[in-house]
């Protein structure tokens, strides 16, 4: 590998780490209602596990209320057993055509649990990026023994491999902050 190359192969994996961490992110519960709580939820649906954003509509009717409403009436008992079974914590209530889930505020315990789950999730974001980094640099070793790259360029090369690293880290940190703030004031 060249190091351009390596470089553009250790952008794109610390951007999907990125991505990752977003995503679990938007997992997290905050006082609103938000549709990411519960699209991912899996849903036994013909014998076979499916993500709730496939067999229904979530929208978001109140502030404080996610609504539910499935292509197929046939799946709603599906909906509410994968809900309550999931670790979502909330309880769903069926009228027969659409299931409501109720968003309660959060009690000061339940964020500050929010917040260290939030702080694990971000450290396992930095840990997959730390790793990409790692990979990179044994990359940019191996092109330098076999002659690939020169001694500067290596040099070169594993500096800007530490700045993408930093980049991107401060990203995952930017996104764990607002989230700790959309958690402790909501």
């Amino acid at each position: 590998m060249n190091t351009d190359e390596i470089l553009m192969d250790a952008e794109e994996r610390m951007e999907k780490a990125v991505h990752v961490v977003q995503h679990h992110f938007q997992g997290l519960r905050t006082g609103r209602a938000n549709a990411g709580l519960v699209d991912s939820i899996r849903v036994e649906y013909y014998g076979s596990p499916t993500p709730l954003k496939q067999i229904a509509t979530i929208s978001i009717s109140e502030p404080q209320q996610i609504m539910i409403r499935p292509f197929d009436q046939g799946t709603l008992g599906d909906i509410a057993k994968a809900i309550q079974s999931s670790d979502v914590g909330l309880a769903p209530n069926s009228d027969g055509r659409v299931i409501r889930l109720n968003i309660p505020p959060l009690s000061t315990e339940r964020r500050k649990q929010l917040v260290a789950r939030l702080k694990d999730l971000a450290e396992e974001g930095r840990v997959a990026i730390r790793n990409v980094r790692r990979d990179a640099n044994k990359h940019n070793d191996a092109a330098l023994k076999e002659k690939v790259i020169n001694e500067d360029t290596h040099d070169q090369t594993k500096e800007e491999i530490q700045n993408l690293t930093k980049q991107y880290e401060g990203r995952v940190n930017a996104l764990a902050e607002a989230k700790e703030t959309d958690i402790m004031e909501s």
